[in-house]
């Protein structure tokens, strides 16, 4: 009976809204006003059960937030991206400071960009991550080209100079590409960096930081952000099938 209920609920509210969009080039535009207001807080809820919906039921379905970690790992994360579908899928002429998602985000130096972002839909095989990210760069007159990375307050949360912080990628390029993974740590006034390239020639990489080797003042974390450097990065693709991080402490000696 409640399926019924909703089914007809469903029914009713379709032909509601339906009704308003075709009349909505003639209504009073003080009811334009609240349909609109009414339609905001609708699409609100649509988008974020269509992201989980979307996220959950696309292809590769093995679990868009799993994946392979070291052992004794006590933090992981797969960002936003990589998880499930955004409400903006790309973006073209990319501005510096350019957001793609909540997380991730673009920085350079051009005069004139000719560089393009777009989340695409992964469907091969040996793909965990349902999406992936695309870069495409076409004539660049900049000195600098940057991903940027945000990661959650979890990530901080504990952390001491005994963590080794991982992070796993799949890359596809058109061209052999030099990127530098470089993790920023804030802590009080000042911010840790510690910088790694990542192996060439290779599609599956893993690199890791060893805190360690860091003057990281741990009572003071505030932030944390990785850094991924493009080195001459003209006329090229750059696909990110995937991109997760880990945390686990160093074994004992």
């Amino acid at each position: 009976m409640g399926r019924i209920l909703d089914r007809l609920l469903h029914r009713r509210a379709l032909r509601h809204w339906r009704r308003d969009a075709h009349l909505a080039d003639h209504a009073p535009l003080s009811d334009l006003r609240n349909q609109r207001n009414r339609a905001h807080q609708l699409r609100a809820h649509l988008n974020q059960l269509l992201h989980v919906a979307e996220g959950r039921l696309a292809l590769p379905q093995i679990g868009s937030s799993y994946f392979s970690k070291p052992q004794g790992t006590d933090w992981s994360w797969r960002p936003a991206l990589w998880r499930g579908p955004l409400p903006e899928p790309g973006i073209s002429s990319v501005p510096s400071k350019s957001k793609l998602g909540d997380e991730v985000q673009l920085f350079h130096d051009c005069t004139y960009s000719e560089l393009t972002l777009r989340q695409l839909r992964n469907t091969r095989e040996q793909d965990l991550a349902p999406f992936g990210l695309r870069m495409d760069v076409f004539q660049f007159d900049g000195s600098f080209l940057s991903l940027v990375i945000e990661l959650p307050p979890e990530a901080a949360a504990d952390m001491t100079r005994q963590h080794l912080l991982r992070i796993d990628t799949i890359i596809e390029t058109e061209k052999k590409q030099e990127i530098f993974a470089r993790l920023n740590i804030k802590h009080g006034p000042n911010t840790e960096q510690l910088v790694r390239e990542l192996p060439l020639n290779e599609q599956s990489v893993m690199v890791e930081f060893d805190l360690a080797y860091s003057r990281l003042n741990e009572k003071r974390i505030e932030k944390i952000w990785l850094d991924l450097i493009f080195e001459s990065p003209d006329m090229n693709q750059v696909i990110l099938r995937d991109l997760t991080f880990s945390r686990h402490l160093r074994a004992a000696i």
